[in-house]
């Protein structure tokens, strides 16, 4: 019997000058709540000696600068049947929406229309990003894995992560959505847990999310005094979280993903967070 975090690739937040930020990738655990406030799921039974793929998903890239781009969706991460949704992109300003996939899907492009919110996963892995707001053009944050991107406004922040204490000691804080951008302001901050920031007035670019925390790339920003047009942040890549008793099994990692996995011990449990793909064997 194990429990799990799977966490998948956050979105990649839109371009040009006030965009949407992505969402974050797909959160799934047995330990604790789950995104977009659901109940823990089931714990796993696993079978000795037979071999289980780990998928760790990628981010979603940000959109480019050359045009008004939606960023794109992040990838998928898998463990044993579960299925983590990669996040929702961030519309590119002037598109008419956020791209309706992901765990915590996208906020909208801002744009002249005012790009409206993409929708969350089903099951429910997250929540739903910010809509834009038009004119002043600014646009949604991405969802999170514990709360909504914030509409368009003067700050956009993503939405919230969720903390876990799965690898024992403190919580940890993963899955924050990109912020948006937004013209004539600093733009928003990204969520707790790994989410990108928007970079300010005079560095348009949108921050990256951070790696193994899922989050969404920011949305592309410029302010008043900046002309041109700037390339959305990249998603953060997911990762896989293993708990079990450590006297029931031993595990062992190959093809990729032994490279940087990480063990902890709390009390009676063992521990292993995976950041790359391959395949995972207890015994």
């Amino acid at each position: 019997s194990a429990h799990y975090l799977i966490l998948a690739g956050g979105g990649g937040g839109g371009s040009a000058a006030s965009a949407g930020g992505g969402g974050v990738g797909g959160y799934r655990t047995s330990f604790g709540t789950t995104g977009g406030g659901g109940a823990a799921e089931s714990s796993l039974t696993l079978t000795k000696n037979i071999p289980y793929t780990v998928t760790v998903g990628g981010g979603g890239n940000g959109g480019a600068s050359t045009g008004f781009n939606n960023g794109t969706t992040g990838n998928n991460s898998e463990f044993a049947g579960i299925i983590a949704a990669g996040g929702g992109a961030g519309g590119g300003n002037g598109t008419s929406s956020g791209v309706l996939l992901g765990g915590g899907s996208s906020g909208g492009g801002a744009g002249e229309i005012g790009g409206a919110a993409g929708t969350r996963s089903t099951p429910t892995q997250g929540y739903n990003g910010g809509a834009g707001s038009g004119f002043p053009r600014r646009g949604g944050g991405g969802g999170g894995a514990g709360g909504a991107g914030v509409a368009g406004s003067s700050t956009p922040n993503g939405g919230a992560g969720l903390g876990s204490t799965i690898t024992g000691g403190s919580s940890i804080t993963r899955g924050g959505g990109g912020a948006g951008g937004a013209e004539n302001s600093t733009g928003g901050a990204g969520g707790s847990g790994g989410g990108g920031t928007t970079l300010g007035q005079t560095a348009g670019n949108g921050g990256n999310g951070t790696d193994f925390l899922g989050g969404g790339g920011a949305g592309a920003n410029r302010g008043s005094s900046v002309s041109g047009s700037y390339s959305g942040g990249k998603g953060g890549k997911g990762v896989v979280i293993i708990r079990w008793l450590t006297s029931a099994a031993t595990i062992s990692l190959t093809d990729g993903a032994q490279t940087e996995a990480v063990s902890y011990t709390d009390g009676n449990f063992s521990i292993r967070e995976i950041k790359n793909s391959g395949i995972v064997t207890f015994s």
